[in-house]
């Protein structure tokens, strides 16, 4: 570790800290005693099956959804505190579906990552033009940076949305699913382009994704959740799918517990059209 010099945050800086917490939706407990921290330049998988509360609990750090238990706090501060304007960037599931009728380029788009509520009118441009100059050199849009987003691959899309997230200078990166959609070659790049910005931009970042050997090769971290954490570990240490099953409590459909696993399959669908 670097030595501490003042006025610099150290490396080991939580930055998210989630103690006891349980969130319902509809009535429906959804998330419960869930207990993670994530310090600054880690790079962190959240997996798990559908319906298992991932996406509940990106909305819950966002501070969209409220906890029924428990407290969420980001650089200290509780999800909506003013003091986090512009530190958290988020990259929604649909971003590479953004409306085909909407004008605007991707310069334009990435733009507007630069625009928060604190900023609003005093920024200067050159500082706003070098900051979207970079962003988009990151994701390697250049040649293409004044086309219009309509004419864009899913892919090419994708990483316009994550370059408006880099332009904003967030420091920590919410991604929920942003893989879906995307041909292996634009996937494994923009995995390695994430990866980068940890190290090299002290970024911080927690992806959600059910493409877990996607994650297991570039997350150096991964939270395994179903309604509670399972597994928070390194990824090397990420159990492989017989382990998982075991993990998630589903027995051989040999052994007679056949019935209980039918069960459990039934209950996932039922809870996934809470999220």
């Amino acid at each position: 570790m670097k030595p501490l010099v003042v006025g610099t945050l150290s490396e080991d800086e939580v930055i998210l800290e989630v103690k006891d917490l349980s969130v319902k939706r509809s009535g429906n407990l959804i998330l419960k005693d869930i207990n993670f921290s994530i310090k600054r330049g880690e790079f962190v998988g959240l997996v798990g099956p559908n319906g298992s509360g991932k996406s509940t609990l990106l909305l819950t750090l966002l501070g969209v959804l409220r906890s029924h238990q428990g407290s969420v706090t980001l650089y200290g501060h509780p999800p909506l505190s003013n003091r986090l304007i512009g530190k958290i960037g988020w990259v929604a599931q649909a971003a590479a579906n953004l409306p085909k009728d909407i004008r605007i380029t991707i310069r334009e788009l990435v733009r507007l990552g630069t625009i928060n509520g604190k900023n609003m009118f005093r920024i200067s441009d050159g500082g706003r033009r070098k900051r979207v100059d970079k962003a988009i050199q990151m994701v390697g849009l250049e040649d293409v940076q004044h086309r219009d987003i309509a004419r864009l691959s899913g892919g090419q899309r994708q990483r316009a949305i994550i370059a408006r997230a880099l332009a904003s200078e967030s420091e920590f990166i919410l991604l929920d699913e942003p893989l879906v959609g995307i041909d292996r070659e634009s996937r494994n790049s923009l995995l390695k382009l994430l990866d980068q910005l940890c190290h090299d931009e002290g970024k911080t970042i927690l992806m959600v994704s059910h493409d877990l050997t996607a994650i297991r090769q570039t997350a150096h971290r991964m939270i395994f959740l179903e309604q509670t954490i399972r597994f928070d570990g390194i990824s090397d240490e990420f159990p492989d799918l017989v382990q998982l099953a075991n993990l998630r409590g589903i027995g051989a459909v040999h052994d007679g517990t056949d019935h209980a696993d039918h069960h459990h399959h039934h209950h996932h669908h039922h809870q996934k059209e809470e999220e």
